[in-house]
């Protein structure tokens, strides 16, 4: 058979079965929400009530504060990396970024770690003062939910933004204020403007992450809050309305469509022509006394804004009430007790998430390197193929779970529709962390091997595969990294009464039933756990991403 026959049917193989799940695990499920909600009655119950509104209200008005609070926070840390150099640097930018890896639940209980009734900052002002009560009520408020969202993507405006900006030439800055224009005008008819598309793509971001939190308001807002995400899980799983659930799960999949649809043409028309410079050429020591002392505020509460709800998160898992130093929340983690909130102990719910992802790791690795090949090779279906697998990433996990349950309903209880979700979740961060690097593997090498007399199968393995080998290290990561912390979809599938739970969600039982220490003790083992894990999966991504490229 001709070496041209041979790739046409390899690369038929490589795109049809990722395409059939994505078919029957993507596609399919949400059509099944769309026939849902169509039912008159749920279309009725959503249009009429006024508690739809204003939870539709609050999602929307919560994203565009979280968004503007973040860019508050961020922008000036995105400036300080992209002009200065200082000892720490490199460290600290790798700090910004740990909070966006953590998984949602983790960052929740970090912040009741630190700000909740039992949290670090009320019992330093009870003991203090000498209070009986706690000081400070941010449980289930609007600011503790603000803040956990800044703190979470503050890394997307420092990335982003702040990348961008190292590489604009300061040059036509320095030309504005020989004019005389002031700093702040230099600053915003100058440097503003060129910064636009940058901003653009990291408040979109940080708004429809915000606008389709579901970890954080479920276990930070409690039930004084509600946006879509939660109020589909609550629909469903609460209150066993299925057609009102599909009707708001197919407003969310409308709007970001809308949204992103607003943004791709408004980009297309503001595209301007930039003098781009290599970034260490733009940074510079801090000279003056106010640079000094600006990049020392920036620094210092930018490191106390990320470290430390993730420090006071260790120490509540290692103290008890009495504030002395313990280890029985994590030998706890092993017992199954009676009347607990979960029906299995702990560790195996440590040990089931870690069976989740090792399997995740094998299925969503194989199915993406076989998207990654066939879309490496230039065909004429790749402009539209490419776009196609990334779709799950902009899909909420919520929605995903809610159009599972609704299309598989005999795989309802089963442990294998978990491990779905969490591969379809993981695959489009498997596929661009290969795609680049495979795109750059240099066509004559592949060529000049053929032309030896090597198959298409030898090429593959001793061209192709050796280069992309640290770039197949970053997916797996990727991929085990996701599925430990994946909760959206997992809520919908996993009970509590069963065999499967994963830590994710007996974090959320822990923190969302009272039962005194023990029960927030063991939340706070378990989220520490995952916070290492994601902290140590983040470390590996950095340092064996090939030549800084990779798309995340």
């Amino acid at each position: 058979m001709p070496h041209r026959t041979q790739q046409i049917i390899w690369t038929g193989i490589l795109t049809g079965i990722p395409l059939l799940f994505l078919i029957a695990f993507f596609f399919w499920p949400l059509v099944n929400i769309l026939r849902l909600s169509v039912t008159a009655v749920g279309v009725e119950a959503v249009l009429v009530r006024p508690y739809f509104r204003q939870t539709l209200w609050f999602t929307l008005w919560q994203a565009a504060l979280s968004t503007g609070l973040t860019l508050l926070v961020g922008l000036p840390a995105a400036y300080l990396f992209a002009r200065y150099t200082f000892p720490g640097r490199s460290l600290l930018r790798a700090l910004t970024t740990v909070p966006f890896v953590m998984p949602t639940v983790v960052v929740a209980a970090a912040f009741r770690a630190l700000l909740g009734s039992q949290g670090v900052v009320n019992q330093g002002l009870m003991a203090l003062f000498d209070l009986s009560r706690p000081p400070l009520r941010l449980d289930q408020t609007l600011a503790i939910i603000l803040l956990a969202h800044v703190f979470y993507n503050t890394a997307i405006v420092v990335r982003l933004v702040g990348g961008f900006w190292a590489h604009l030439n300061p040059r036509l800055n320095e030309a504005a204020r020989t004019m005389g224009a002031s700093r702040w005008r230099a600053f915003r008819e100058v440097t503003l403007p060129l910064l636009r598309p940058s901003l653009l793509s990291a408040s979109l971001l940080i708004f429809l992450f915000t606008f389709t939190s579901f970890g954080v308001i479920l276990l930070l807002g409690g039930p004084m809050f509600s946006t879509l995400e939660t109020e589909i899980y609550r629909q469903y799983v609460n209150f066993l309305r299925p057609d009102i659930a599909a009707v708001l799960a197919l407003f969310q999949i409308v709007f970001t469509f809308v949204v992103m649809m607003i943004y791709t043409r408004w980009q297309q028309g503001t595209a301007v022509s930039l003098d781009m410079r290599a970034e260490k050429a733009n940074l510079k020591r801090p000279n003056t006394w106010p640079e000094k002392a600006a990049v020392t505020l920036i620094m210092g509460g930018l490191f106390l804004f990320l470290v430390t709800p993730l420090l006071a998160l260790v120490w509540q898992s290692l103290v008890d009430r009495n504030g002395d130093l313990t280890p029985a929340y994590y030998q706890a983690l092993s017992e199954t007790r009676r009347g607990s909130v979960v029906f299995i102990s702990p560790l195996t719910a440590v040990r089931n998430s870690i069976g989740y992802a090792l399997l995740t790791v094998l299925l969503a690795g194989g199915l993406g390197l076989a998207t990654a090949v066939a879309l490496s090779r230039p065909t004429r279906w790749r402009k539209w193929a490419d776009p196609l697998f990334m779709l799950p990433l902009g899909a909420s996990a919520v929605t995903l779970g809610f159009g599972y349950v609704v299309t598989y309903s005999t795989l309802r209880t089963s442990a294998w529709l978990v491990l779905i979700a969490h591969t379809l979740v993981a695959l489009p961060f498997v596929v661009r962390s290969l795609l680049p690097v495979l795109q750059g593997i240099k066509p004559g090498l592949r060529e000049a091997a053929a032309v030896m007399g090597a198959t298409p199968g030898r090429v593959w393995r001793e061209v192709d595969l050796p280069i992309i080998g640290r770039a197949l290290l970053v997916a797996a990561v990727f991929a085990f990294t996701v599925s430990m912390g994946e909760f959206g979809a997992t809520s919908f599938i996993v009970r509590p009464n069963s065999g499967f739970l994963t830590m994710p969600i007996a974090i959320q039982r822990f923190l969302s039933t009272p039962g005194g220490a023990l029960n927030f003790g063991q939340a706070m083992a378990m989220s520490v756990i995952l916070m290492v894990v994601s902290a140590a999966g983040f470390i590996a991504i950095e340092r064996f991403r090939y030549a800084d490229i990779g798309e995340f």
